[in-house]
């Protein structure tokens, strides 16, 4: 039950090419973001779509998948968890930050019929 504490399951489509990052250590790094859709109907019954955007983070075998599979527009599943930090952007001012952690992906939808990781 503690692995249920800060677990983040997303399905969604990826918003832009991946940014992939080697690090000096050989590891990759993964960001890119994930929009999610919900449809609900308004007052007036008339279907409307509310689309939310998360930023996901990736490291290493998982970063390395993404950067082969996952381009702008794929529809993906994500599990991770939570991560918030802060920093002081290029005026001094303090920003904070909250992202999706990935640890697993999941490669949906159709790609010449094939979703299997290779």
């Amino acid at each position: 039950m503690s692995t249920l504490k800060n677990h983040v399951q997303l399905i969604g489509n990826v918003g832009g090419e991946p940014q992939i990052t080697n690090l000096e250590s050989g590891k990759k790094v993964a960001r890119f973001s994930l929009a999610t859709n919900e449809y609900y109907k308004n007052s007036k019954g008339e279907k409307v779509q509310n689309t939310e955007w998360h930023t996901i983070v990736a490291w290493g075998k998982t970063a390395e998948i993404i950067e082969k599979y996952a381009g702008k527009g794929k529809e993906i599943g994500v599990t991770g968890k939570l991560k918030s930090r802060s920093y002081e952007d290029n005026e001094g001012v303090k920003r904070y930050v909250t992202e999706v952690e990935a640890n697993e992906i999941l490669l949906l939808g159709t790609n010449n019929g094939n979703n299997s990781v290779d």
